[in-house]
């Protein structure tokens, strides 16, 4: 086998954790990074390697109508955790001149504390919570997932390329963490997702008697590319088809653990993407959608999701429903009987109907708006999805709505605006409707029902730049990082 590269099941542990239907799941979350659409064996790719994420799909259901909440790193990561649209929770832009779209070291937003995310409503359920790798929701002390939920952390605070961002030549070393303690500076990437791995089996056995939540954000496959030999050797797509090989070993190893402890039957595994690929000349692949990362065509937030739960999902299903990553939230909450209540808002719906296969269960959403940054560029009703025409990613044209039917469209190639007057009229209120709620950078409207985000007063860097750290010019461009 090429990828043994760890030797993590070599002991048998017996476990005597419950495995009734009225024990509290546990809860493997894995979020890859710019995974995109076409980049899965089960979602149609001949280049990569895929076997463990497509027995996954195999176990479990797999959804085709998925959405993260946002086209890039940070406020998509918002939205998983807090269940809401990223301009809900002010996640939408950062610093005033409302040009940055994602977080960089030393800024200063992160979260509010005043938010309860995901991992703090866990807790209060009794649960052991965990993250390991890429956080991205800020650097600063008290914005650290420590501080929102999170026992442990073990990882790297933001985007694996922010050390060598050629726009940022004096960014500090990356930092990797313990909790709230930096334990490297600029450590090799490569490694990590052994590491990373190796961090994830000892947290599933430490807890094996307790309900836990473990949320396994990896660095691939973002870019830089740092991949181990093992998997550059075996792949057939280069080193993008290695990094997504070394996301499929690491999740088999964690699947393996769970089914040698006993624990598979009463774990909710979920894996899915932060945003769609950059389909550039790595590797990368949408599949039939257009667009790609960092925008709000179909390829930049629609993107794969598999999901395993023994006995409560179906194995081999396939759901053709709308869902988002603003639905795991609530969804958990209902299942552990303690739905969220409508103070504060959320945007996600508790879906465990659709998760179950019940009969009748459909999509809750009678609207899913794409934003880029602040800007409501998007809006998908039923079938129908209504766009502003863009140059760019952030150059909108509101004078020319596009409208497409993604049952018979799904490349959103045929514009049928002039056909349908009636539908463009709806779905522009629609999104009018949103926009005065949570804001539109569009219309420069702020919203009203937008909540703040946390401020530190005096933000610094974790680690701080040393002339004698050598700037590494990367052999890629990116217009925007994260």
């Amino acid at each position: 086998m090429p990828y043994a590269i760890l030797i993590l099941l070599a002991l048998f542990v017996p476990s005597s954790h419950c495995s009734a239907v009225d024990c509290k799941p546990n809860i493997v979350l894995i979020y890859v990074d710019d995974l995109g659409y076409g980049d899965l064996g089960c979602y149609g790719s001949d280049k990569n390697d895929t076997p463990h994420v497509d027995q996954l799909a195999l176990d479990g259901m797999r959804f085709t109508d998925y959405y993260s909440a946002s086209p890039v790193c940070t406020p998509s990561r918002a939205a998983l955790l807090t269940g809401g649209y990223p301009g809900r929770v002010g996640f939408d832009a950062f610093k005033k001149s409302r040009t940055s779209w994602v977080l960089f070291p030393g800024f200063a937003e992160g979260l509010h504390p005043n938010e309860l995310l995901l991992p703090e409503y866990l807790k209060w359920q009794g649960y052991t919570t965990s993250h390991v790798g890429k956080w991205h929701l800020g650097d600063q002390l008290e914005h650290l997932p420590t501080r929102h939920g999170f026992d442990s952390y073990y990882g790297i605070p933001y985007s694996n390329d922010m050390a060598i961002m050629p726009r940022r030549p004096k960014s500090p070393p990356l930092p990797l963490l313990r909790n709230e303690e930096v334990i490297a500076e600029q450590p090799k990437q490569a490694p990590l997702i052994q590491s990373y791995t190796e961090e994830a089996v000892t947290f599933i056995r430490e807890n094996k008697e307790n309900p836990f939540f473990l949320y396994f954000a990896h660095m691939h496959v973002h870019l830089p590319h740092y991949v181990m030999d093992p998997f550059l050797r075996a792949s057939r797509n280069g080193i993008y088809g290695a990094a997504v090989a070394a996301v499929d070993w690491s999740t088999g190893v964690i699947v393996a653990e769970l089914k040698r402890l006993g624990l598979e039957e009463n774990t909710i595994v979920i894996f899915t993407s932060d945003n769609g690929s950059r389909v550039d000349h790595h590797g990368g692949s949408n599949g039939a959608l257009r667009g790609t990362k960092g925008q709000t065509w179909e390829g930049g937030m629609r993107v794969p999701c598999i999901m395993k739960w023994p006995g409560q999902i179906e194995a081999g299903s396939v759901s053709k429903e709308l869902v988002t990553a603003m639905d795991f939230y609530p969804t958990i909450a209902a299942i552990l009987g303690q739905p969220l209540s409508g103070d504060p808002i959320r945007d996600g719906h508790d879906v465990s109907p659709i998760w179950r296969g019940e009969p009748g269960a459909h999509s809750p959403y009678d609207a899913f708006f794409y934003y880029l940054v602040d800007q409501l560029q998007a809006v998908r009703v039923g079938d129908w999805k209504l766009r502003f025409a863009t140059a760019g990613g952030r150059d909108v044209d509101t004078s020319k709505p596009e409208l497409f039917n993604l049952s018979k469209d799904c490349s959103e190639q045929n514009n049928v605006a002039a056909q349908h007057p009636d539908i463009v009229k709806e779905l522009k209120k629609r999104m009018e409707d949103m926009g005065d709620r949570i804001g539109d950078g569009l219309r420069n409207k702020l919203g009203s029902e937008r909540r703040p985000h946390g401020i530190e007063e005096n933000p610094h860097p974790l680690t701080k730049f040393d002339s004698d750290y050598p700037y590494i010019e990367p052999s890629y461009l990116l217009d925007q990082a994260g």
